[in-house]
């Protein structure tokens, strides 16, 4: 079968600022291991696809990054976005590049910000959802809940449609939006939901029926842009529609209105680095629960991220549940339980225009 994978790699991790920043996006950063988050999204697929059928779905300004880090990958893979608009709209213009060149692909979308311990069991589950996506399907992976997680969607599988070992395929009954407390408790002891990871696998042909059927002002512009692909005008069509398409989620513009939607439920340890508690949570702890990298002195710490950039001592007295960032010219402290607000010193560098630091 025409396989082909699709890693999303466009967004700008203002989260994980001060690391990432528009030159140095996240997915671009060595936040698990040796290899960035991009190289590691391209070497766990690499045993199923040769390079060519891997693409990348970014941004204009992080292609030569990207790039540079993965050079045996074709030019033409790298598919740019000139703004982000959401995943629909990226998931939607991935699918009409693969469909100009294989109009009977089946496309596999994952991202670039996912840690996957297990990666061989990914690639089983992966081969499996391809031969369901085949026969029709809209196929997402969900991941196993570990906790009554609040910051994650969920979805709700209903009956088994097929199983092979120890994989499992589900139709899902309904897609939920990241709950409170009380309902996340409620779905994780119920057994019947999994998180919602944004992996998700199908036909390049079905996908984009839904998007005719669904989202059929978007899909006009989609065929506008498709019609100027491999021509001098491409560049110039892109650039005047893409700031007029709607901004819309994959998961509220077609997956929550979809008929026929399968789950497949993995445990292949699955951390989404959205912020600095997932990256907490996957660096290694000490006796007191702190998650270090570079040189530290600690007195009476606990439970608290320091990252150095190994230049400097890093030296605390008397923390707990506390994020220390340290880079070359910015510095982020805050508590653990604050850590959504960093978008907010994004958002204030900009407005003072202190772009130097973004």
């Amino acid at each position: 079968m025409n396989y082909h994978a699709i890693i999303m790699a466009g967004g700008s991790g203002t989260r994980l600022w001060p690391l990432s920043r528009g030159g140095s996006p996240k997915q671009a950063l060595k936040l698990a291991g040796e290899r960035t988050m991009f190289q590691n999204a391209v070497d766990r697929l690499l045993p199923l696809f040769p390079i060519d059928r891997i693409a990348v779905v970014t941004r204009e300004e992080h292609r030569a990054i990207l790039s540079a880090q993965m050079p045996d990958m074709p030019s033409n893979n790298f598919i740019c976005e000139p703004e982000g608009r959401g995943t629909a709209p990226a998931i939607g213009l991935a699918a009409i590049h693969l469909r100009r060149e294989d109009p009977d692909a089946v496309m596999a979308v994952l991202t670039a910000d996912h840690f996957i311990a297990n990666a061989e069991q990914f690639r089983k589950t992966l081969t499996v959802a391809f031969q369901v996506a085949a026969k029709g399907r809209l196929v997402t992976l969900g991941i196993t809940p570990s906790s009554a997680s609040t910051g994650f969607g969920y979805i709700k599988q209903a009956d088994l449609l097929e199983g092979t070992g120890n994989i499992s395929v589900f139709r899902v009954e309904k897609f939920v939006e990241k709950p409170d407390a009380e309902n996340a408790s409620r779905m994780f002891e119920s057994k019947d939901y999994c998180w919602n990871s944004g992996m998700f696998i199908w036909k390049v042909e079905r996908i984009l029926e839904e998007f005719k059927h669904l989202m059929p002002g978007f899909y006009a512009q989609l065929l506008e842009v498709e019609k100027a692909i491999g021509t001098s005008s491409y560049n110039s069509t892109i650039n005047r529609i893409w700031p007029e398409v709607t901004k819309e989620t994959i998961d509220y513009g077609i997956m929550e209105k979809s008929k026929d939607v399968a789950v497949i439920p993995v445990d292949i340890g699955w951390t989404d680095i959205g912020n600095w508690s997932s990256l907490y949570d996957l660096i290694p702890h000490d006796d007191c629960g702190n998650a270090v990298r570079g040189p530290n002195i600690a007195i009476d710490t606990n439970d608290t991220l320091v990252l150095g950039n190994g230049k400097r001592l890093i030296a605390t007295i008397g923390l707990k549940d506390m994020v220390i960032v340290d880079t070359d010219d910015a510095i982020l402290i805050c508590p653990k339980n604050r850590e959504q607000e960093v978008r907010g010193i994004v958002k204030k560098l900009g407005e003072k225009q202190m772009r130097e630091w973004l």
